[in-house]
């Protein structure tokens, strides 16, 4: 008898229990506030007022640049996500509406590293090779570039695709003035006869040889010419008997 009692009590208690848990339990497209139930707004639409026993949930749309993407019962929304190509280095992709977030991409140029939900919240600037890299893999909107290092006898400034092969003078019929490096092309010129080098040596040789006689006597014969005019001059000016004797000796000596 006592064991029926305590079945009973058990039973009832139970009872009483899941109807407790069942009336205060709301709806999946309700939320609880203030004990009450009230139906949540759709998505794009906040709670303008919550609902009471006798008036269901007031709702109002999202202002521009906020959103809410879910049923809700939320009195505010969510600001739009910013892309900013400043700060982060990113672009819209996708606008923002009531109803859905800004999705964001890296501009050009970038690579992604934080996604989330789809779009991209940070992006950083690809890695420029340095002279003597080459690129291995070039850089992706979610990548960064991959560079890797030129071998001997190849050149990249950074911006090539591929290391190039030095330039071989020697096979082009020149000499090299430098030699190449992982950053540079070796650099070639053309050869000089070693005849040509010979004339042209004996050329000035021959020039500064016969010029600086050739100098010496126009200096000489310049000379002579303004010493013979002075001395007519003299002559041809009355002048006591005992100095055109002394001048007598003053006679041309030839030219040159």
């Amino acid at each position: 008898m006592i064991c029926g009692v305590k079945i009973i009590f058990l039973m009832a208690a139970t009872f009483s229990l899941n109807f407790e848990l069942c009336f205060c339990m709301c709806a999946r497209a309700e939320y609880e506030i203030n004990g009450e139930c009230c139906p949540m707004c759709s998505s794009g639409n906040h709670v303008y007022r919550h609902c009471t026993e006798d008036t269901s949930t007031a709702c109002v749309p999202c202002h521009h640049s906020a959103f809410i993407d879910a049923p809700n019962g939320l009195i505010d929304c969510f600001s739009c996500t910013v892309c900013d190509p400043g700060k982060s280095g990113l672009r819209v992709k996708t606008p923002c509406t009531r109803s859905s977030d800004t999705v964001c991409e890296p501009l050009d140029g970038y690579y992604c590293t934080d996604q989330h939900r789809g779009g991209c919240i940070l992006a950083q600037k690809h890695t420029n090779c340095s002279p003597g890299q080459y690129i291995k893999h070039k850089g992706t909107a979610f990548k960064d570039t991959e560079c890797a290092e030129c071998s001997d006898g190849t050149f990249s400034n950074g911006s090539l695709l591929f290391c190039q092969q030095h330039s071989k003078c020697e096979e082009l019929g020149l000499i090299e003035i430098k030699a190449g490096t992982f950053s540079s092309d070796a650099d070639c010129g053309t050869k000089t006869p070693a005849g040509l080098i010979v004339g042209i040596i004996s050329f000035v040789v021959i020039v500064v040889a016969g010029g600086v006689p050739v100098i010496v006597c126009l200096k000489l014969q310049e000379a002579f010419v303004c010493h013979r005019n002075f001395v007519s001059m003299l002559i041809n000016v009355p002048m006591p008997v005992n100095i055109v004797k002394t001048l007598s000796w003053l006679k041309p000596v030839g030219s040159c």
